[in-house]
């Protein structure tokens, strides 16, 4: 039987070294999951780099956020790297929900055999319009999302194609920005569906120097920024239909 929303108990495996962002972010998915914070524990790799493939079994969905002080393709530097992908690979072999952001998409993508790439220049930054696939007119998350939504997308590393059995939901002219795994209720966004402008501004405040040539380019990218309410949307439609609803199961 279903559990109702209240009832739900999700893990947010959290790549944040800073206590301001680290609770910011938390607060984020609790708010855009429509969950109490009290609904998501936190495993936070910089406080516990060493955990077992098994740490999200007990809960009824896996949330993996953003990283800035990590690098997906440094797995020598950051151990717990590795253990990131182990987790989702076998969350994804045991059908566990799971809805991975930004850095947590490129883990999937490594997780699931595929190749992450770096560009140190001209990245995105800021809000952009989301391309759609003809693809998601049937997917439980994105079928009543309009085409050219803008989400944050700020990242220097990205996928240009997917691995075995994944789907592609959406794209900019850069990179893919959406996938789920064929047959799972298992979601990854190069984007980030879970900050919103407000945040963004905070955020990039906070790591303008890795992100930004200095206070004008900062202010640049701010004030262009747009806001984002289709992205967001996104993670309270996962909780709802693919965690509580089980639409997955329907297809």
């Amino acid at each position: 039987m279903a559990k109702s929303r209240d009832q739900l108990k999700l893990l947010l495996l959290q790549i944040r070294d800073g206590h301001q962002v680290r609770q910011e972010e938390l607060e984020s998915f609790a708010e855009y999951c429509e969950l109490k914070i009290e609904q998501i524990d936190v495993l936070n790799v910089f406080d516990t780099p060493d955990f077992p493939d098994t740490a999200a079994d007990q809960y009824d969905a896996l949330l993996v956020g953003g990283a800035s002080e990590a690098n997906v393709l440094l797995p020598e530097t950051y151990p717990f790297v590795e253990q990131c992908q182990q987790l989702i690979l076998r969350c994804a072999q045991t059908d566990k929900p799971v809805f991975a952001s930004c850095f947590g998409f490129q883990l999937a993508v490594l997780a699931l055999g595929g190749e992450i790439l770096h560009r140190e220049k001209d990245f995105e930054m800021g809000t952009v319009p989301i391309s759609l696939e003809y693809s998601v007119w049937q997917d439980p998350i994105f079928r009543d999302t309009p085409d050219n939504f803008y989400a944050v997308s700020v990242h220097k590393q990205y996928a240009s194609s997917l691995p075995k059995d994944c789907i592609s939901l959406a794209y900019t002219e850069q990179c893919i920005h959406a996938f789920r795994l064929k047959d799972k209720p298992f979601w990854a966004f190069q984007f980030h569906p879970e900050v919103d402008k407000r945040i963004l501004v905070e955020r990039l405040t906070f790591y303008k120097e890795k992100y930004t040539d200095g206070d004008g380019h900062l202010d640049e990218v701010l004030s262009s920024a747009q806001e984002t309410p289709q992205s967001n949307a996104l993670m309270g439609k996962f909780v709802q239909r693919v965690v509580i609803d089980q639409e997955h199961l329907q297809e």
